[in-house]
């Protein structure tokens, strides 16, 4: 600012001055104004250049908003939290995506269903999207209950169709009142999970005629689980 003062003070010093010989008071006058200008333009501060986000910080953002998904290869239970002590809350079927909502370590993911939100084990999911951006939550409280009794098969029935070497397999046994549910083992593998309160189990396997099928019932719930005795059927 004091320089263009000084500037300033010079210019009307050079505009009382007398003209030289032989030039026109208007190009003394015009000399002065382009004098002005100049000054002035290089007194103004430089405007700073727009700046646009890198490709790389642009894909950050939309990352960090990109929704996450799981899906699913097998029906597969939802449960109240990560564990099978957990009441199951729904069944997710393949082909159906379900968004991801939540990640509790080691490996279980919180997805959101038509029936509430509920918990998958890892193993079963096949996540998509930005599941980095996923939070990690904390464990519900694990479920208390009261220890199972022994549970029994109450009947068990097989119909074989020889001429496809098909068998019906029919088992039925007592409602034990506290369990969160059932799982049906077959030749010493679970195959099924039924929910609380289910006392009847069916399917049909394929079984060649001489061959034999073992099957027992467990009951669980968050006290433990009990087993029932194996029974043996055949064609």
């Amino acid at each position: 600012m004091k320089r263009l003062l000084n500037l300033f003070i010079s210019i009307g010093m050079l505009l009382s001055a007398c003209t030289l010989p032989g030039e026109p008071p208007e190009a003394v006058a015009t000399a002065a104004a382009m004098t002005v200008a100049a000054a002035l333009t290089n007194s103004q501060p430089a405007l700073a250049t727009p700046t646009t986000k890198s490709a790389q910080e642009t894909a950050a953002t939309q990352n960090s908003t990109e929704k996450s998904f799981a899906s699913f290869e097998d029906v597969t239970n939802c449960r109240m939290g990560p564990g099978i002590n957990y009441d199951r809350i729904t069944q997710i079927t393949p082909g159906f995506s379900v968004e991801i909502i939540g990640f509790f370590p080691p490996n279980y993911w919180v997805v959101q269903t038509d029936d509430g939100p509920c918990w998958v084990s890892g193993e079963f999911v096949t996540p998509s999207g930005n599941t980095r951006a996923v939070p990690t939550v904390t464990a519900p409280p694990t479920p208390q209950a009261d220890p199972l009794q022994n549970i029994s098969l109450q009947k068990w029935n097989i119909f074989c169709n020889y001429e496809n070497n098909q068998a019906q397999v029919e088992l039925a046994w007592s409602d034990e009142g506290d369990e969160a549910g059932y799982r049906i083992i077959r030749n010493d593998v679970i195959i099924a999970e039924l929910p609380t309160n289910s006392t009847v189990f069916t399917e049909t396997i394929t079984l060649l005629s001489g061959q034999t099928v073992g099957y027992s019932i467990i009951a669980f719930n968050a006290a433990g689980q009990v087993q029932s005795k194996t029974i043996i059927l055949g064609c």
